[in-house]
């Protein structure tokens, strides 16, 4: 009877394993999909797959090329997928029980960016604005101008407004301060994007890609506004949809509606009009 007993533990505890197994894997494939280090999953499956055929058909010269292979595998993905894990790592860290974060100040800062992006959108001036979260954005610009000001709708639209010497560029907000103006974000190397995507929209999604910030962009030549988070990016948002998204990303405690506004805004992505937008 014991013996029975034991080989019940332990099927659970296989069962257990083989369960956290298979839904790490697809959480990685889902939080992987549509990044840089997309290409590179769907390269390492193909060497699986030839690894293998190899080792199936017993080739003498292959077989040890691709063991070699495997074995270097591991400092390659650290490697290639610094940006990815950091995020990760980073979002892990922030959940509310690790970092709660005052709502009251969030959502004036939210309030904040919609008026300062509805006016500018409204009179089609072009804007780069990134919201730091857990991960300092420091790391990520390549140069930048300290404002340290408080962060209210006349002063982004100061910074942003064409003859301002400063309106090139992003603005990055931490907390309720905008930070530094004039940065240079780095831009995505994705090559499935719109062709007619210009350079805010680019930076958008590439600074998105390598950090947790939340970035919204405004048209200078339509005044479309949009959102870039987690390397997607929204076009075409009214007022009201940014307050929204933005509510659900950076208000913790509705943490019920963060999830259904992602996937709103998952869906939203998916069948977004492939419509000509440029910097």
């Amino acid at each position: 009877m014991s013996h029975i007993a034991k080989i019940i533990a332990n099927g659970w505890r296989s069962g257990l394993e083989i369960l956290i197994l298979a839904v790490g894997i697809y959480y990685a494939f889902v939080f992987l999909r549509g990044t840089r280090g997309w290409p590179v999953v769907i390269g390492f499956f193909i060497m699986l797959a030839l690894n293998f055929l190899a080792t199936l058909l017993d080739l003498p010269v292959l077989g040890p090329l691709f063991q070699t292979f495997f074995a270097l595998s591991a400092v390659a993905v650290l490697v290639i997928f610094q940006p990815e894990l950091r995020r990760l790592l980073s979002e892990l860290g922030n959940l509310p029980i690790f970092n709660p974060a005052p709502a009251r100040e969030q959502r004036e800062n939210i309030e904040v960016i919609v008026q300062a992006v509805e006016r500018m959108s409204e009179v089609r001036i072009g804007a780069l604005i990134a919201i730091e979260q857990s991960i300092q954005l420091q790391e990520a610009v390549e140069s930048g101008i300290v404002v340290d000001c408080q962060a209210t709708p006349e002063m982004l639209e100061t910074i942003f407004f064409p003859n301002n010497a400063i309106h090139d560029g992003g603005v990055i907000i931490q907390e309720d301060r905008i930070s530094y103006a004039a940065c240079i974000f780095p831009l995505t190397q994705r090559q499935d994007l719109n062709k007619s995507l210009g350079t805010r929209h680019r930076a958008a999604i590439g600074l998105s890609e390598e950090t947790d910030a939340v970035v919204v962009v405004v048209s200078e030549e339509t005044g479309m506004i949009s959102c870039a988070y987690k390397g997607h990016l929204v076009r075409g948002l009214s007022a009201e949809e940014l307050r929204a998204f933005l509510s659900s990303v950076l208000l913790r405690r509705a943490k019920a509606r963060k999830v259904r506004e992602w996937f709103r805004f998952r869906k939203k992505e998916a069948v977004a009009p492939n419509a000509s937008t440029y910097a």
